[in-house]
């Protein structure tokens, strides 16, 4: 908590996303606590995490492909629904004043990342680097104060990530959000983050600001296989 964006890297089995897991309610911890805001959240159910504002994506876009991308994000709102069974089953003036403003807001997260001409799609027929912005934009629009991003470049080729990039650095410049990545793209890393936490088989070896990392021995050794002369 606090941390404005940070990141951690290293090949698959260092337990990055063993972590994001842990944060997030889908494992839980041996030993050892998780607080979110001086909450203790260990153990919490993952529905109850996200609540509380901790919002994230996945290596393996998990969208509903059958719904629209519209309805994708709609149902991040569900738990900041503001109306009861009652006002659903009878269609009360309240419910559908809540639904057309859900409507209204996921349209524009749409239209931030450029997906609102294709609203109406389903979201399983989008191209992969599309699903990839569909997904970071519902995690957003759970009212995330915490994004957990677990390698959102995966698979997308250099453009999309320079674009992607650019989304990212626009939810951390103009919301309210703490942004916590996991990415292999050091091109992409250097250019968004301010703090990052290496870890190489489970351990932190090194962390700070971009050039502090780049320019650090051990980091160094563990990715080129040598000390730095």
């Amino acid at each position: 908590q606090g941390w404005r964006d940070c990141r951690a890297r290293r090949p698959n089995g260092a337990g990055k996303t063993t972590i994001f897991n842990l944060i997030s309610g889908l494992d839980t911890p041996d030993s050892g606590a998780v607080y979110f805001r001086r909450q203790y959240v260990t153990r919490m159910p993952a529905h109850k995490i996200v609540s509380l504002g901790i919002g994230r994506t996945f290596q393996n876009t998990r969208l509903l492909g059958h719904l629209t991308v519209l309805d994708n994000v709609k149902m991040a709102y569900h738990g900041q629904i503001e109306y009861g069974l009652l006002h659903a089953a009878l269609r009360l003036p309240r419910f559908h004043r809540v639904e057309r403003d859900i409507a209204t807001k996921s349209a524009q997260f749409l239209d931030l990342v450029g997906l609102g001409p294709m609203a109406e799609r389903r979201a399983g027929s989008l191209p992969y680097g599309q699903r990839r912005k569909l997904e970071l934009v519902r995690a957003l629009a759970t009212g995330a104060s915490l994004l957990l991003l677990d390698e959102p470049a995966a698979g997308l080729n250099p453009h999309e990530t320079s674009e992607l990039a650019g989304i990212i650095r626009l939810i951390r410049d103009d919301f309210d959000v703490t942004i916590l990545l996991i990415e292999h793209d050091m091109s992409m890393v250097m250019s968004l983050c301010e703090r990052i936490v290496v870890i190489n088989f489970g351990k932190v070896i090194a962390q700070g600001t971009p050039e502090q990392v780049r320019n650090d021995d051990l980091v160094i050794e563990a990715y080129l296989g040598r000390r730095k002369t």
